[in-house]
Protein backbone atom coordinates (compact mmCIF):
# COMPACT_ATOMS: atom_id res chain seq x y z
CA UNK A 1 0.00 0.00 0.00
CA UNK A 2 1.48 3.34 -1.04
CA UNK A 3 1.28 6.57 0.90
CA UNK A 4 -0.82 9.47 -0.30
CA UNK A 5 0.81 12.69 -1.43
CA UNK A 6 -0.20 14.58 1.70
CA UNK A 7 1.34 11.82 3.85
CA UNK A 8 4.59 12.00 1.87
CA UNK A 9 4.62 15.78 2.30
CA UNK A 10 4.09 15.33 6.04
CA UNK A 11 7.03 12.91 6.22
CA UNK A 12 9.30 15.26 4.26
CA UNK A 13 8.38 18.21 6.47
CA UNK A 14 9.12 16.11 9.57
CA UNK A 15 12.50 15.11 8.10
CA UNK A 16 13.24 18.77 7.35
CA UNK A 17 12.32 19.79 10.91
CA UNK A 18 13.64 16.82 12.91
CA UNK A 19 16.48 15.70 10.66
CA UNK A 20 20.12 16.66 10.91
CA UNK A 21 21.42 19.80 9.25
CA UNK A 22 24.62 19.66 7.20
CA UNK A 23 25.55 23.25 8.13
CA UNK A 24 25.31 22.46 11.84
CA UNK A 25 27.40 19.32 11.32
CA UNK A 26 30.10 21.33 9.56
CA UNK A 27 30.04 24.01 12.27
CA UNK A 28 30.56 21.31 14.91
CA UNK A 29 33.34 19.85 12.77
CA UNK A 30 35.07 23.21 12.36
CA UNK A 31 34.77 24.61 15.89
CA UNK A 32 34.52 21.50 18.09
CA UNK A 33 36.59 19.00 16.12
CA UNK A 34 38.71 18.13 19.17
CA UNK A 35 35.57 16.76 20.87
CA UNK A 36 34.32 15.02 17.70
CA UNK A 37 31.06 16.92 18.24
CA UNK A 38 29.96 16.39 14.63
CA UNK A 39 29.95 12.62 15.13
CA UNK A 40 28.01 12.87 18.38
CA UNK A 41 25.52 15.17 16.61
CA UNK A 42 25.09 12.64 13.80
CA UNK A 43 24.41 9.79 16.23
CA UNK A 44 27.79 8.08 16.05
CA UNK A 45 29.05 8.15 19.65
CA UNK A 46 31.20 5.03 19.30
CA UNK A 47 33.27 6.39 16.44
CA UNK A 48 33.36 9.82 18.14
CA UNK A 49 34.98 8.33 21.23
CA UNK A 50 37.33 6.25 19.11
CA UNK A 51 38.25 9.36 17.12
CA UNK A 52 39.01 11.34 20.29
CA UNK A 53 41.17 8.51 21.64
CA UNK A 54 43.04 8.26 18.35
CA UNK A 55 44.21 11.88 18.66
CA UNK A 56 46.85 10.57 21.02
CA UNK A 57 48.45 8.56 18.23
CA UNK A 58 48.02 11.24 15.54
CA UNK A 59 45.69 9.17 13.36
CA UNK A 60 42.72 11.12 14.70
CA UNK A 61 43.91 14.34 13.08
CA UNK A 62 43.86 12.69 9.66
CA UNK A 63 40.47 11.17 10.49
CA UNK A 64 39.07 14.64 11.24
CA UNK A 65 40.18 15.83 7.81
CA UNK A 66 38.60 12.79 6.16
CA UNK A 67 35.35 13.62 7.97
CA UNK A 68 35.25 16.84 5.95
CA UNK A 69 34.21 14.66 3.01
CA UNK A 70 32.18 12.09 4.98
CA UNK A 71 29.78 14.52 6.68
CA UNK A 72 27.33 14.87 3.73
CA UNK A 73 26.88 11.10 3.56
CA UNK A 74 26.44 10.82 7.32
CA UNK A 75 23.75 13.54 7.30
CA UNK A 76 22.01 11.90 4.34
CA UNK A 77 22.00 8.49 6.07
CA UNK A 78 20.67 9.91 9.34
CA UNK A 79 17.86 11.73 7.50
CA UNK A 80 17.08 8.66 5.37
CA UNK A 81 16.80 6.55 8.54
CA UNK A 82 14.36 9.11 9.98
CA UNK A 83 12.40 9.11 6.71
CA UNK A 84 12.13 5.29 6.77
CA UNK A 85 11.03 5.27 10.42
CA UNK A 86 8.33 7.87 9.74
CA UNK A 87 7.15 6.03 6.62
CA UNK A 88 6.91 2.75 8.54
CA UNK A 89 4.94 4.46 11.30
CA UNK A 90 2.64 6.08 8.76
CA UNK A 91 2.00 2.77 6.98
CA UNK A 92 1.40 0.97 10.28
CA UNK A 93 -1.17 3.63 11.20
CA UNK A 94 -3.11 3.03 7.98
CA UNK A 95 -3.92 -0.57 8.82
Amino acid sequence: MALATDELILIESRVANDGKNIVVAYLFWFFLWIFSAHRFYLGRPGSAILQMLSYFILIGFIWVLVDLFLIPGMVRKKNDDLRMRLTTQMLAGQR
